[in-house]
């Protein structure tokens, strides 16, 4: 399970180092075999295990390619999924496209989301972040009926 929020650094070569609170979990769960794509509704990078992306990877495929909505999403998610090994020091190379995508510079968020994370540039993430906080109360007819009885 991934979570929490993390500042990191990128350095020059776009290689970011994974926090090491979740290394050894990332060793177990995949052997240190990462996916990264890019979300389609905000600029920011989704970073998958193997096991977690084939299973994703297996469904957008199965979508019908003559619907104009799923062959979006097949072109997106898939077209830009890129293998990210992590290194023996828990490092990760972020591609040149994915980084241009996300507007990732030196300074980026690794934000957990139970069995991803999303990668964001720190700048984009607090505008984000700060604008969800701000938003009213979406009223209880938007909320999915799972979350009506969870008390927080």
């Amino acid at each position: 399970m991934f979570r929490g929020v993390n500042a990191i650094n990128l350095d020059q070569k776009g290689r970011m180092a994974l926090p090491t609170r979740y290394r050894d979990s990332v060793q177990e769960r995949c052997s240190g075999q990462l996916i990264a794509t890019i979300d389609t509704e905000e600029r920011c990078l989704l970073l998958y295990p193997l096991p977690e992306w084939l299973e994703i990877e297996r469904k957008i495929e199965a979508l019908p390619s003559f619907n104009k909505a799923a062959r979006r999403v097949q072109r997106l998610l898939i077209g830009h999924a890129t293998d990210v090994d992590m290194d023996k020091n828990g490092r990760l190379v972020l591609p040149p496209v994915l980084r241009n995508y996300a507007g990732l510079d030196k300074e980026i968020m690794l934000v957990g989301q139970g069995k991803k994370f999303e990668i964001w540039s720190e700048s984009h993430w607090n505008e984000k972040r700060d604008a969800w906080l701000e938003e009213e109360n979406l009223g209880d007819e938007q909320l999915p009926e799972d979350m009506m009885s969870l008390s927080l």
